[in-house]
């Protein structure tokens, strides 16, 4: 006997056995997401709190991850951390989503000499390197999680315009875009009620995948002194500040935030790419 599954059925089954590499990596992430929400439950002590007796102590019962030059517990700070860690890419993504799809969709939608100036503006972008741009940002506006977040923001947005317009493009052209036209909608509310959410789910996917190099980029900016400030327990900071020990042999205050980034960067980008690929199913 010969068993059948239909086409949609078929999809079904398939999107339902998950890699094994996917499921741990969400549970990581979901961990992680979950030990931030509750930081102030899980951590030890305060993420500020200085005790110049316990500098770069190692590992034990009173300080299961060790501490810093300062003294202050580097688990009470990864877990603090993880916050501005965790969110600030998402403002970042928040700020490059809306500007990237706004741009990418005006210049598939109106075309001619819109879509050139938004195409040649993209490119000015594109000649400078993205952390160059960022930087030059700073420098005019000043150092802080704002300053990093915005201007990171415009930084990945030509990424997203150009990734929209070619989507955008082919979605002008279905049926019925034509449709509505017919019966008198204006372009502003095609765009608004059918065009942009039929994109979503791409855009979502790709959004997802740029998740990892976002957070990488804002730790880049606060490891060099352009991102978050001290008290923060940014990771970026973290590993910045912590180099110093190195040279008196401590590893720990550079490891403990630089395993952190490292590991979510790895379960974001095995996620994301699973995600895209789901997401972008239409």
């Amino acid at each position: 006997m010969t068993l059948t599954l239909s086409g949609t059925s078929a999809v079904k089954a398939a999107g339902a056995r998950r890699p094994i590499g996917v499921l741990v990596a969400g549970a990581l992430l979901g961990l992680v997401v979950l030990a931030a929400a509750l930081a102030p439950l899980l951590a030890p002590y305060a993420p500020d709190a200085i005790d110049l007796s316990s500098s770069l102590v190692g590992t034990g019962r009173e300080h299961l991850l060790g501490t810093d030059s300062s003294g202050q517990d580097l688990l009470s700070r990864a877990l603090y951390g993880a916050r501005t860690s965790l969110v600030a890419p998402l403002l970042l993504l928040a700020v490059a989503g809306v500007l990237g799809v706004t741009l990418g969709v005006l210049a598939a939608w109106c075309g001619g000499w819109v879509d050139t100036l938004v195409s040649r503006l993209t490119d000015v972008m594109y000649a400078f390197p993205g952390l160059l741009f960022t930087v030059l940002i700073i420098a005019v506006f000043g150092t802080g999680t704002t300053t990093s977040v915005l201007a990171l923001g415009l930084a990945f947005t030509p990424t997203i315009a150009k990734y929209t317009r070619s989507l955008a493009l082919a979605e002008a052209r279905k049926p019925y875009v034509d449709a509505y036209r017919v019966q008198g909608m204006g372009g502003a509310r095609i765009c608004a009620r059918y065009l942009i959410p039929n994109l979503g789910r791409s855009v979502l996917g790709y959004l997802v995948v740029l998740f990892g190099e976002a957070l990488m980029s804002l730790a880049t900016l606060s490891y060099l002194g352009f991102g978050a400030q001290p008290p923060s327990s940014d990771w970026g900071l973290m590993v910045q500040e912590g180099q110093a020990a190195i040279v008196q042999g401590a590893m720990l205050p550079a490891l403990v935030p630089g395993t952190a980034i490292a590991l979510v960067v790895v379960c974001f980008n095995v996620v994301g790419v699973w995600a895209a690929d789901r997401l972008g199913r239409q």
